[in-house]
């Protein structure tokens, strides 16, 4: 497995991965037609080629040649100084792998100014929560609505400053 740079050809792939990942995650939290809304507006072909096009933006696969194992994107403050991790997901069967600590310091290494990370993770995903505490973030707060505005899902907000 590698990790690069997304592109074009790439989205549909990730769009599958996203919505593999968030049904194999959520449909026993949140019913799997939720899940399908969410996968549909958030993980559109469309939402995530405006993700390709931020510039302040890096996102990144995990490939192995053959299939898409893993996705991150993360954008970064006007002043470079923080950065939000808005999504890494690794297929079910990549899980356990690796392939998340990869993307994950593959994001940190594109963005040499900042010094803090940020990421919201549902508090409900266990797995989740257990990956970003071994990769070193600590709780530092929480949202009613994480991903978006209305969403209502809950989540915990963590960080990490570089070092």
């Amino acid at each position: 497995m590698f990790v690069r740079t997304a592109g074009e050809r790439d989205l549909a792939a990730v769009r599958d991965l996203l919505v593999e990942t968030w049904h194999a995650t959520y449909d026993d939290l949140y019913g799997a037609e939720r899940v399908t809304g969410i996968t549909d507006d958030w993980h559109s072909l469309q939402a995530l080629r405006r993700r390709l096009e931020m510039p302040n933006g890096e996102f990144l696969v995990a490939d192995d040649g053959n299939r898409i194992g893993g996705m991150a994107f993360a954008d970064a403050a006007s002043d470079g100084k923080s950065v939000t991790l808005r999504q890494l997901y690794v297929r079910p069967a990549f899980q356990g792998r690796g392939v998340g600590g990869m993307l994950l310091d593959e994001i940190i290494e594109s963005f040499p100014e900042a010094m803090l990370f940020r990421l919201e993770v549902e508090e409900a995903n266990a797995g989740a929560i257990g990956f970003y505490r071994s990769q070193g973030f600590e709780q530092a707060g929480r949202t009613a609505n994480c991903g978006a505005a209305d969403s209502g899902i809950p989540a915990l907000v963590f960080e990490r400053v570089r070092g």
